[in-house]
């Protein structure tokens, strides 16, 4: 990569800003995960293909609900794969910042864990061009998945998480130019315990890479058990309705979570997402505050 006087300017700016963000940032900070909304994000307008439910106005309802941070998903920017243009990305980030908005993170879709050497490097390319995107709009983490246990390495689970370290060791080291942390997703695919996350984190060994605790991808008996020995590895979340998986009829315990996450000294924000489960309905504006609200009530129950 090229150093321009300019890239060095705007890595120090970023550096600065972080860090007086890093200052502020003592508690912990609810946020919302754009996925919750994901089928209106989605949606496109028969005649122009334009969005039928925006990031702006997913900002303007989050203002109205005083949700103070959004995890603004890569993928549903209008130009997904691809990073939209600069005015776009200013225009998006004073908007959230003239509502008092924080974006606490974006994440693409990618597989490191393919033993196509092809996809892996489409993926690093992709987190790449997003790091780049989330440094101009103030998310702190790019967030990246694992991938699914490649057919065949059933039993050889360590030869595709070297595929996985590598990849990340390289995005982690372009993240570290431009102040943006790659988080790792557990995402129940290659990462499905505890002790699988903490052997690709000591691997990876870098200060630019850490855990985006997925609370419902856990598959272990016990998940909360999981999730308190990964705590200290977090930093960010995806916190879900169910520490046991999408459509599972046992609710997530938020006072214990809460206790777990709080008596393990997590502060920073914290993004919930609700999920469509198939067969029930769905409604993200009333399950988003919904959830929010037991969690802050859990969380005002310990204190």
């Amino acid at each position: 990569m090229k150093i321009t006087f300019f890239s060095v300017l705007m890595i120090l700016s970023i550096s600065f800003s972080s860090a007086q963000n890093k200052g502020k940032q003592k508690d912990i900070i609810l946020s919302v995960n754009a996925y919750s909304f994901a089928d209106l994000l989605t949606a496109r307008e028969p005649r122009d293909k334009q969005q039928v439910f925006s990031y702006f106005n997913l900002l303007d309802w989050c203002a109205t609900q005083n949700i103070k941070a959004l995890d603004a998903t890569a993928y549903f920017f209008p130009t997904y794969p691809e990073v939209p243009s600069d005015e776009y990305l200013e225009k998006f980030k004073n908007h959230a910042k003239k509502l008092g908005i924080a974006i606490s993170g974006t994440g693409v879709r990618n597989n490191f864990a393919s033993p196509d050497p092809k996809i892996r490097e489409e993926g690093v390319k992709l987190t790449k061009s997003w790091i780049v995107a989330a440094a101009k709009i103030g998310a702190p983490v790019v967030r990246v998945f694992d991938g699914a246990i490649p057919k065949g390495y059933e039993d050889k689970w360590e030869e595709p998480a070297q595929w996985m370290i590598a990849c990340y060791k390289e995005c982690a080291e372009f993240g570290a130019q431009y102040g943006v942390k790659v988080g790792i997703q557990n995402h129940g695919e290659m990462l499905q315990t505890a002790a699988q996350c903490k052997y690709i984190l000591e691997k990876v060994n870098s200060k630019w890479v850490g855990l985006i605790l997925d609370t419902g991808n856990f598959k272990t008996a016990d998940p909360y058990k999981d999730i308190a020995e990964m705590v200290p590895f977090a930093i960010n979340w995806q916190v879900k309705e169910s520490v046991f998986g999408i459509g599972s009829p046992i609710r997530t315990d938020f006072k214990k979570l809460m206790k777990i996450i709080i008596e393990g000294g997590y502060k920073g924000y914290l993004p919930v997402e609700t999920l469509l489960v198939r067969g029930e309905s769905y409604d993200p504006f009333s399950k988003v505050p919904a959830m929010l609200k037991e969690m802050e009530e859990a969380s005002k129950a310990l204190k």
